[in-house]
């Protein structure tokens, strides 16, 4: 059984850093990505930044692209999201996800194509 969990949320004023990470388990196969995802209150949830396990492709949000980095230790099994530059409008509970399989690159923004979540973390940014 497929499990993620993230860790690294919190409260960070407005220009500052934060790292999150997703530490999963139970794969039995490696070619599928994984990725990001955020709910802001009231808002639906949205695509941040997405990669495959088993290859150096990564995908971003335009509204994050220079300000955040999705990155991956296959040895440790966990997922990073750097964000730098945060601004109050990243406040967020971030979501970290897993597809099944492989999936087409432009199916990476979807969370249809993720089967496997994680419970979340919250990112407040103070302004």
């Amino acid at each position: 059984q497929v499990q993620l969990a993230e860790s690294g949320g919190g409260l960070v004023q407005s220009g500052g850093p934060l790292r999150l990470s997703c530490e999963t388990s139970g794969r039995t196969n490696r070619d599928y990505s994984m990725g990001w995802f955020r709910q802001a209150p009231g808002k639906e949830r949205e695509f941040v930044a997405a990669l495959r396990w088993s290859e150096g492709a990564t995908y971003y949000a335009d509204h994050v692209k220079g300000r955040f980095s999705i990155s991956k230790d296959i040895r440790k099994n966990i997922m990073y999201l750097q964000m730098t530059s945060l601004n109050p409008e990243d406040t967020a509970v971030y979501y970290c996800a897993a597809t099944r399989w492989r999936i087409l690159p432009n199916r990476h923004f979807a969370a249809d194509a993720y089967a496997y979540w994680g419970q979340g973390t919250l990112v407040t940014v103070s302004s």
